[in-house]
């Protein structure tokens, strides 16, 4: 009986580009994964994008911006192959890490900073009831006491004391601290 190899973990990577290839080294990826079968081992390719609504002329027009120019993110298993494959693509001036001949996949905590999937769940120490310092953000060095905790989007909601009417406001786990 044939022993069923366990698939690879593919992980995201980040790939510098020169400025204004973001799209074009996205598509020239997509193509050769479709030509050469690489589905498995190269599963996604990401430009992330900003989407904005800005109102002139009284006429609403969405603009995009991509949140990190000259980079592509790319969802791959790292074997020498892919990496010779994605690094020898027309635009790509290399991978971003410490050793451009090993490259370093982001962490669970990146990618939930930057938005994509993660399973990372943050630690906090504080819990609903305790009193927090919030540190960054319009907001910033107002104290005010936890009334909920969200794991799942990474956000706390802070009962804060303004213009002397108690106010909730959401924030990002990063932006408060325990007093």
């Amino acid at each position: 009986m044939a022993e069923e190899r366990a698939p690879y973990e593919a992980k995201w990577y980040v790939v510098h580009t020169y400025s204004g290839y973001e799209n074009k080294v996205k598509s020239t990826l997509e193509a050769v994964i479709e030509n050469r079968g690489l589905q498995e081992m190269i599963q996604e390719v990401s430009i992330p994008i900003d989407e904005s609504v800005e109102v002139k002329d009284g006429k609403k027009k969405v603009t995009q911006k991509k949140r990190y120019p000259g980079y592509v993110l790319i969802k791959m298993v790292y074997t020498e192959e892919i990496w010779y494959i994605v690094r020898n693509t027309r635009g790509v001036t290399g991978f971003v890490g410490p050793n451009a001949n090993k490259p370093q996949p982001l962490s669970d905590e990146e990618l939930a900073l930057m938005g994509l999937e993660s399973s990372w769940v943050p630690s906090v120490d504080y819990e609903i009831g305790d009193s927090v310092r919030i540190i960054s953000g319009p907001f910033s060095d107002c104290v005010g006491v936890v009334e909920e905790v969200n794991l799942e989007k990474h956000m706390v909601r802070v009962r804060i004391s303004m213009f002397g009417r108690e106010t909730p406001v959401e924030l990002d786990f990063t932006q408060v601290v325990r007093v």
